[in-house]
């Protein structure tokens, strides 16, 4: 099976693989270094928007991305060559990173907002708002504060302790990093579904067969449902998936203009 790996499959498998094996054995101050960040973050470099695709969360985030590697990498490097699927990888990679990076500054710049209008109206019903929309950074001791609070709207030090949570998790939410090769891993999804459009998949859940165009567009689907509806509790970065859908798309669509081009 590992025989029929093409080379830049290959090398894409052994770099991530040993990157993610360093990261969590030997220096895992790695994965704080090379994941991406909120670019007004004091943790952020430029250099993440690439070296974040070479780390990520566990072993489980990792599998499921070099799993569709290797599943529908090999085939697309055959058609399109190594250069191409390189280029595809790290183009689709990269653009999520931009992509996710934009994403993130419009949210923060929409979490500013609503710091800005609690600083000037102060009130109980704001900061539950604000508790709703971000649970991932509150306890559940946050509900008993919020009574408190409630029942005492003009209470000074309560206001301050407001104010002070609500710059605790603008503050918590700049520098949650993002790490993954998953914006990478949907734009081979795309490209494969393209240009294999009928060629039959077996799911392992549930197990039956699928074309390789309905499995991507009803995942494609899903994520855009997942960018829309925006889970709070949910730690995964779906808008990159959906960036590296697009930009999948649109590298296909224009290398097919001129099939000579592949090789």
């Amino acid at each position: 099976m590992f025989g029929n790996l093409t080379p830049v499959v290959k090398n894409l498998l052994l770099i991530t693989v040993g990157a993610f094996i360093v990261a969590a054995y030997f220096m895992p101050q790695l994965k704080a270094f090379f994941a991406l960040y909120y670019i007004h973050s004091n943790r952020f470099m430029p250099t993440q928007f690439l070296t974040y695709m070479f780390m990520h969360a566990d072993g489980w985030h990792l599998f499921s991305n070099m799993f569709g590697l290797f599943i529908f990498g090999p085939l697309l490097e055959q058609f399109l060559g190594p250069k191409k699927l390189l280029t595809l990888w790290l183009v689709c990679g990269v653009g999520s990173g931009l992509l996710y990076s934009g994403y993130t500054a419009y949210r923060m710049n929409q979490m500013d907002n609503t710091i800005s209008e609690f600083y000037i109206n102060p009130s109980p019903e704001a900061f539950s708002q604000f508790v709703k929309a971000n649970p991932a950074f509150f306890k559940s001791g946050v509900y008993d504060f919020i009574d408190a609070y409630s029942r005492d709207t003009e209470n000074p030090n309560l206001i301050q302790r407001a104010k002070d949570n609500l710059i605790t998790v603008r503050e918590m939410q700049s520098n949650v990093p993002m790490v993954g090769a998953s914006g990478a891993l949907f734009g081979v999804l795309i490209a494969f579904a393209m240009l294999f459009p009928n060629t039959q998949l077996f799911l392992l859940f549930p197990p039956m067969p699928v074309k390789a165009k309905y499995l991507v567009f009803f995942y494609g689907l899903y994520t855009v449902y997942n960018v829309i509806y925006n889970n709070p509790m949910d730690n995964v970065a779906h808008f990159a998936h959906l960036s590296g859908l697009v930009i999948g798309a649109g590298l296909i669509w224009y290398w097919r203009k001129d099939r000579k081009s592949f090789y």
